[in-house]
C-alpha cells in the first residue's frame, strides 16, 4: 500500500485535477487523479477490494479508494494539521483513474 493521509470534511472525489492540498505548514501535494484499487489490497485485508468499489443507481462504478497525488513540497504532517485546498485555474478537469 502507498502512503496515505486520511481527511475529514473535504470532498476529495469532487476536486478537479491539479488541485493542490497544503498539508500542515510546508507539505504540498497536487492531485493527479482517482486511485485505482488493485487486488493487492485483499492480501493486506481479505475483502478490502470489494469494500472500496460500489455502483450508483445507474450501475456506474464508484471508486472509494481515494485520490492520487504528487508531492511538490515535503514536510511533516501530523494528525489534526489543517489542510488548505487551492483550486487550479478554470476550466476544471474532473478526476479520472490513474
Amino acid at each position: 500500500m502507498g502512503e496515505n493521509i486520511t481527511t475529514r470534511g473535504i470532498n476529495l472525489l469532487g476536486l478537479p485535477v491539479g488541485t493542490r492540498l497544503r498539508l500542515g505548514e510546508t507539505a504540498l501535494v497536487e492531485i493527479t487523479g482517482l486511485r485505482n484499487p488493485c487486488s493487492q489490497l485483499d492480501r493486506f485485508l481479505p475483502g478490502l477490494m470489494a469494500a472500496l468499489l460500489d455502483h450508483d443507481e445507474h450501475g456506474n462504478l464508484i471508486r472509494k479508494a481515494g485520490i492520487m497525488g504528487i508531492v511538490l513540497a515535503d514536510g511533516e504532517v501530523k494528525p489534526g494539521d489543517p489542510i488548505c485546498v487551492e483550486l487550479p485555474p478554470e476550466p476544471y478537469r474532473p478526476l479520472d483513474r490513474v
